[in-house]
């Protein structure tokens, strides 16, 4: 019996799991994960490391050496954010052989506070990805104006890339255009472009969250009849550009040199409203050459019941389009609304930043005087 996960797999989804800790690795509930559930790849961004990281015990013995060492906060979440992704990438290993390096990848995110810092996030990228020193890794670099160079110039280095936190249709031609600045700038340096690989993670349940909330406060029938929609309406506007971008005539000359496309990620896939369906941005993003990163909660809800039945993203772009039409008829502005959510993306990222390096502080002061329970 072919589970919906497996489905999901068949009609070219790649499914990856948006979380990562030292106990998943320790107790083998990933690699349960992947036997089991069709998951081949792992995201991870500040806010799962803070959870990970502050919950439990799992990193007394890495911190009671850091400690020894005299690392400060900075030094420990660097050596346990990367030491769990180069685990979790040798663990991955055989997949991104199978696949030749598509699937089986580990994404690390750059420092969040340098999203708006061109040569810091540059620089920040060049570091983690030598300190994990794994080929399936992925560096994450935030899609902000700033962040575009940073993407075309780590690209160009040869290292593969994970785009987070894309909103709006526009920067994600930019982020595509980033993309093939950067393999053109690899292939000039002499990079072996089959060794390249990226995505670029366009968020979906966000969109919702934000335009819901405006359509609830005009509160006309009209208005509470366009809720739960926009989400889906926006990442498969998002995959026609793919489509396009990704048959010019520019994309021919770079795949003709052995480039592979950099794939659509649907990101922030758990449904925040209880009044839709759990497992809506997966069932509703199917399309072939994707990648549905899920939280657990999610992945557990589509193994157990999604309902996969192909391609649900090709042909639907004129409803799309109507759908956006009709929010913005209503007032809902589009360009003020994924700027919100940009900014909030990049805040909650950095808060939760602060608050790990607080916490480590705190833990590291409480290890070394013998103090943690």
């Amino acid at each position: 019996m072919t589970t919906p996960t497996q489905a999901l797999s068949d009609a070219g989804v790649s499914i990856w799991l948006d979380d990562l800790s030292r106990a998943r690795l320790a107790d083998g509930s990933l690699a349960k994960l992947i036997e089991e559930k069709n998951v081949v790849g792992v995201t991870t961004n500040p806010t799962i490391f803070h959870a990970a990281i502050t919950k439990g015990h799992g990193y007394d013995e890495k911190l009671r050496e850091l400690v020894t060492a005299g690392a400060d906060a900075e030094r420990t979440v660097f050596e346990l954010t990367t030491s769990d992704v180069a685990d979790a990438c040798r663990l991955f290993a055989p997949v991104a052989e199978a696949t030749g390096g598509v699937d089986g990848r580990v994404s690390i995110e750059v420092d969040p506070r340098k999203a708006w810092d061109t040569q810091g996030t540059i620089a920040e990228a060049q570091r983690l990805h030598e300190k994990v020193n794994e080929p399936n890794v992925h560096i994450k670099i935030p899609a902000t104006v700033e962040g575009l160079e940073a993407i075309a110039a780590t690209l160009g280095a040869g290292i593969s890339v994970n785009v987070t936190l894309i909103f709006s249709l526009e920067r994600y031609r930019a982020v595509i255009n980033a993309f093939m600045t950067g393999l053109e700038k690899a292939k000039a340096a002499g990079h072996d472009l089959t060794a390249i690989h990226s995505v670029a993670s366009f968020f979906v349940s966000r969109v919702d969250t934000e335009v819901d909330k405006r359509l609830a406060a005009i509160g006309t029938d009209q208005a509470l009849g366009l809720k739960g929609k926009a989400g889906l309406a926006n990442a498969r506007l998002a995959y026609q550009i793919f489509e396009e971008e990704f048959t010019s005539e520019r994309w021919k000359l770079l795949a003709a040199a052995g480039a592979h496309p950099q794939r659509p990620l649907w990101a922030s896939t758990g449904v925040k409203d209880p009044n839709l369906p759990d497992t809506l941005y997966v069932t509703g993003l199917v399309a072939p050459q994707t990648v549905n990163t899920m939280p657990e909660k999610t992945l557990d809800a589509t193994f157990d019941h999604a309902e996969v039945t192909g391609d649900t993203v090709t042909g639907t772009y004129a409803e799309a389009n109507a759908h956006l039409d009709a929010l913005a008829s209503l007032g809902v502005d589009y360009n003020d609304v994924v700027a919100v959510l940009e900014t909030e993306g990049l805040d909650k990222f950095v808060a939760s930043w602060n608050e790990l390096l607080a916490d480590v502080e705190q833990t590291l002061s409480a290890t070394a005087h013998g103090a943690r329970a």
